[in-house]
């Protein structure tokens, strides 16, 4: 599935991160069902506390849109976060005896940190561009580790659930208008030729920044 043409070349022009993002040990750890489950719960912990700064800077996207159809499509993806996203990991670590007042009283990894306040801050120094760029790595890199893991997982993973959510029809839905999102916003802003830009160089520096934040990211769930 295509998620939009500055999605491509970005992730054409941040490889061989992007290969370490989306093939790193942990997600074949999924795939193949070799992670230790207690590795899979410590990232799932850190992913909800990511997942509410996440939503506070898809909100943030909302204060920084051009117009109507910006904010519409970054309020939906708040409420996706909020009310869909974070259930599966709610209900998870429920099921391991994690409750949410455990989740949320968790420290947050130095990298998780990291991470989330580097978005925050594309947002606050920059506009909508340099916010919307930094966060499609982590939007747009997990649908595509889902559709892969949905092909290639061994039938017997014990990590189906969280395969099939990012695989799933809903999920890969949200995809696809996000980088629709992300194409539309960047024409309305620099035009029909985005790579003539003197923006362009920068915007993908923050893409590939975001895609190294992911890589760490998966770290955390690795002791």
């Amino acid at each position: 599935m295509s998620y939009g043409q500055a999605f491509e070349l970005w992730r054409q022009a941040s490889q061989p991160d992007w290969d370490a993002y989306t093939h790193h040990p942990f997600v074949e750890g999924l795939r193949d069902g070799t992670l230790p489950r207690a590795d899979f719960l410590t990232y799932l912990v850190q992913d909800y506390l990511f997942l509410i700064n996440f939503s506070r800077a898809w909100a943030l996207a909302v204060v920084k849109a051009g117009d109507l159809d910006e904010m519409r499509a970054c309020s939906a993806t708040v409420h996706t976060l909020l009310d869909h996203e974070m259930s599966l990991h709610v209900q998870t670590c429920s099921a391991a005896g994690i409750d949410i007042e455990a989740m949320v009283n968790t420290p947050e990894a130095m990298t998780n940190i990291a991470y989330t306040r580097y978005v925050m801050d594309a947002g606050l120094s920059g506009d909508f561009l340099d916010l919307l760029a930094a966060l499609m790595p982590c939007v747009l890199g997990y649908g595509e580790i889902g559709l892969r893991l949905a092909r290639d997982c061994v039938p017997d993973t014990p990590y189906r659930e969280w395969i099939d959510t990012y695989a799933g029809a809903d999920y890969q839905t949200a995809c696809a208008e996000a980088g629709a999102l992300l194409d539309s916003a960047i024409r309305k802003r620099l035009g029909n030729q985005p790579e003539a830009s003197p923006r362009w160089a920068m915007l993908t520096k923050r893409f590939a920044t975001a895609t190294r934040l992911e890589v760490a990211f998966w770290d955390l769930g690795r002791a």
